[in-house]
């Protein structure tokens, strides 16, 4: 390992050992020059590792005294709980229920724990400015021309980069460019699945999944999916055999709303069941970037041989969400999405992929993604925490693998009626999602959905015991 990296392998070794349960919490780390000595690297390398451990919220800095675990890491190890839906194809009516949300949503001033996206505070809009200087002043038209169907070349090119594995290499041909994630998904759904189709996902799922099902007038099959592992194969596999799915949609890294992330074994068998029916696996890796590890989990993707799997992806969770820039990699599909986007969009807009282009040519959005990626979790455990406080006794919050999301299940003696619960906290300036938009079915009327993008201001702080106080007596 080169040298540059050693506080890495240091500082991950230890996390090994603060999760497994090793490390207690509360428990001193050995210190700074026992480290030295024992791991055989400078002073400076030792506290490096520490002060990422500390940031990523781990570990706790004592003066005169030095590093421990911190308390909430106690709860990093979940018991896993599987969901438990039933094995039948359900019409969709997601768009109804969204219709008859509170209205006050969109308000300037709302406490806004629904949208899953950073809070403007912790994006780089200057550097991303300066990019966007750059490209008009370097673009022949200044962007007023149509793209190319594919998208701007130099985005392909960086966007086949990050997602190249040492065994599986993609070309910037590989990819194409969309409006967004959500317009990946709908694509890759157009040329796999006809109106009619079953398409099975992970339960609970993505609300925005739902609705471009709905209007594509799919049906869904909702699968068991365990809170660590994600969706059950074996079960998976008995409905191939026996439901005729048309295709698979899933979010294996980080999903949105309960935060598992498949093992590589895991995403590994699930391309390899797939291809063995011949069914197409639509893998929605939006939050892949947001890992709280050291490394970007592999995609299944990334172990796809036959081209069966298309990955979609976009920077709106972790740079600019207004700039609706996404990529789908559709593999054996690529011809017959490219003439579906002709239909639908023609090409995505010049200027927003030519910013991100630069932006990630020049490095920014490596430094960025760093800064964030340790940001981000520490609002995740700070959310956690203050949720666990402020909400009823038995309250269940999720640990998730990376992300920026919590799914939130109230005590099964609590008897609540969340719409009521919303509308009370909409008109006093605080969203939240419900639980049940994330199904078909109902089996989700104890939850809510809490977003941690936005920064744990004394604002939001008082929100969240303000939303535990409507819940508990409502």
């Amino acid at each position: 390992m080169k040298t540059a990296y050693r506080y890495e392998a240091i500082a991950k070794q230890l996390q090994q050992q603060i999760v497994s349960g090793l490390l207690k919490p509360g428990e001193r780390l050995p210190s700074v020059r026992q480290t030295s000595h024992t791991q055989g690297v400078s002073l400076t390398t030792v506290f490096r590792a520490y002060y990422e451990l500390e940031a990523r919220g781990l570990v706790v800095a004592r003066p005169q005294s030095g590093y421990y675990v911190r308390e909430v890491v106690n709860r990093f190890r979940q018991p896993s709980q599987l969901s438990k839906p039933q094995p039948i194809a359900m019409n969709i009516t997601v768009s109804q229920a969204l219709r008859q949300l509170p209205r006050g949503w969109s308000h300037p001033n709302v406490i806004d724990m629904a949208v899953a996206v950073p809070g403007l505070s912790l994006l780089p809009q200057a550097k991303l400015n300066k990019s966007l200087l750059t490209i008009l002043r370097h673009l022949p038209d200044s962007g007023l021309g149509y793209e190319t169907t594919c998208g701007f070349p130099e985005l392909r090119r960086q966007v086949a980069q990050r997602l190249t594995w040492a065994d599986h290499v993609l070309t910037p041909d590989s990819v194409v460019i969309t409006t967004g994630c959500i317009e990946a998904i709908t694509l890759a759904l157009r040329v796999t699945t006809k109106p009619g189709d079953m398409v099975a996902i992970e339960s609970p799922t993505y609300y925005g999944l739902l609705q471009v099902m709905e209007g594509l007038g799919l049906r869904a099959f909702e699968l068991p999916t365990d809170t660590q592992t994600g969706p059950d194969l074996e079960v998976l596999n008995q409905s191939l055999a026996t439901q005729p799915i048309r295709a698979v949609v899933l979010t294996p890294t980080f999903s949105n709303p309960i935060g598992y992330c498949m093992s590589d074994e895991h995403k590994k068998a699930l391309v390899d069941l797939l291809a063995s029916y011949d069914v197409p696996l639509i893998e929605d890796d939006v939050y892949g970037e947001l890992y709280a590890g050291y490394a970007r989990p592999r995609t299944c993707q990334s172990f796809d041989r036959v081209g069966r799997v298309l990955l979609c992806g976009s920077v709106s969770k972790v740079l600019a969400p207004g700039y609706r820039v996404g990529w789908l990699v559709p593999g054996r599909y690529r011809d017959e999405v490219i003439r579906a986007q002709l239909m639908q969009t023609n090409s995505p807009a010049t200027l927003p992929q030519a910013a991100i282009a630069d932006f990630m040519q020049t490095g920014r959005y490596e430094r960025h993604m760093r800064q964030l990626r340790v940001v981000i979790q520490q609002q995740v455990l700070a959310y956690r925490a203050l949720i666990l406080e402020a909400f009823p006794a038995n309250t269940h919050v999720s640990m998730p693998a990376g992300g920026l999301v919590l799914w939130v299940r109230l005590p099964d003696d609590l008897s609540v009626n969340l719409s009521s619960v919303l509308a009370q906290a909409v008109a006093q300036g605080i969203a939240f999602f419900p639980g049940y938009l994330f199904s078909t079915q109902p089996q989700y009327g104890q939850c809510l959905r809490i977003t941690c993008g936005q920064p744990l201001t004394q604002l939001y702080i008082n929100g969240i015991r303000k939303l535990g106080e409507l819940i508990s007596h409502i």
